[in-house]
């Protein structure tokens, strides 16, 4: 099953792989993953490599890469099973095959390894994978711009993206908040994001981690009139978050996306509990119903005699 789930995922994709695989980084990244089969399957280039194998056959895997290989591959398929977008199912094959790679390339030749190793440095430090550039109902704030935003209207509740550009986990992310904006953007309930790697104050202000450790990237919070309703993922007393996937589903069911859009397009807001957060959401305590007018008559009735 762990097998057939990723596997399913591409075939279903294949019309958007093949537009990703027609851009230069992951033009470079797919000859970068394969570098040592080119190198060991190459005449010309293979017969002058050292092997392991009985047969001395240099152009083939010996056991060890053979074992290695299935390793990482299993490793792959593990990984791939948190995965929620195809972005992450390619880009998690690309990880793991350059890892692979620096392995093969080290146990064959040092020189080899460190060449190979220089190329990735280089390869990360120049080449940054596309961002998404589709189609979204999604304000982007600054620093000067994301408190006036939240404060101007109490009416208006919004989710907010606190991201970072060099984070892979936003970058995959991407494509499913903004499904999220076109289903559920309306008057009364908005989507933004805020770039808290360029903005490190609004980081600081909000108590949101860029540090890699931390794994708060992204984090979505849920504010109305200003104020933080809820956010996700939750962060513990040590500062890191508690585990939690970005789905679609988990995002709808945890932030109750459908019954705060209607309420919000429908204008209903009798009831909400997004509508006002400040009030407390114990039962009213009722009221004491009148005496009926019966009672009352009585009541009087005996009073005039007394006198």
């Amino acid at each position: 099953m762990a097998l057939l789930t990723p596997l399913f995922a591409f075939l279903y994709h294949l019309p958007q792989v093949y537009k990703w695989l027609l851009k230069p980084y992951y033009i470079a990244s797919l000859f970068m993953s394969i570098a040592f089969l080119l190198v060991r399957k190459t005449p010309g280039i293979c017969e002058h490599l050292s092997t392991q194998r009985e047969d001395g056959n240099s152009c083939d895997f010996d056991w060890r890469e053979v074992e290695i290989l299935m390793f990482l591959s299993a490793i792959v398929m593990m990984k791939n099973r948190r995965a929620i977008t195809i972005e992450q199912h390619v880009g998690n094959i690309i990880l793991f095959c350059k890892v692979a790679n620096v392995i093969l390339f080290f146990r064959l030749d040092i020189r080899l390894g460190l060449l190979y190793l220089t190329l990735c440095i280089v390869f990360l430090m120049t080449c940054k994978p596309p961002l998404y550039m589709g189609p979204e109902y999604i304000k982007y704030f600054s620093d000067k711009t994301i408190d006036d935003e939240l404060e101007k209207d109490n009416r208006v509740t919004w989710i907010v993206e606190f991201f970072a550009n060099w984070s892979p986990e936003c970058q995959s992310f991407a494509s499913v908040y903004a499904d999220l904006s076109l289903k559920y953007n309306c008057a009364g309930l908005k989507f933004g994001k805020v770039d808290i790697g360029r903005y490190s104050e609004v980081a600081k202000k909000y108590r949101v981690s860029t540090s890699p450790l931390s794994k708060q990237l992204p984090s979505l919070v849920l504010f109305q009139g200003g104020k933080e309703v809820m956010r996700r993922p939750q962060v513990d007393k040590k500062g890191r978050a508690v585990s939690w996937t970005f789905t679609e589903e988990n995002i709808i069911r945890e932030f109750n996306l459908n019954e705060l859009y209607q309420s919000k397009k429908l204008g209903k807001t009798k009831g909400e509990k997004f509508e006002r957060p400040n009030e407390p959401v114990f039962s009213p305590v009722p009221e004491e119903e009148e005496p009926e007018a019966e009672t009352i008559t009585a009541m009087d009735t005996e009073s005039k005699k007394d006198k």
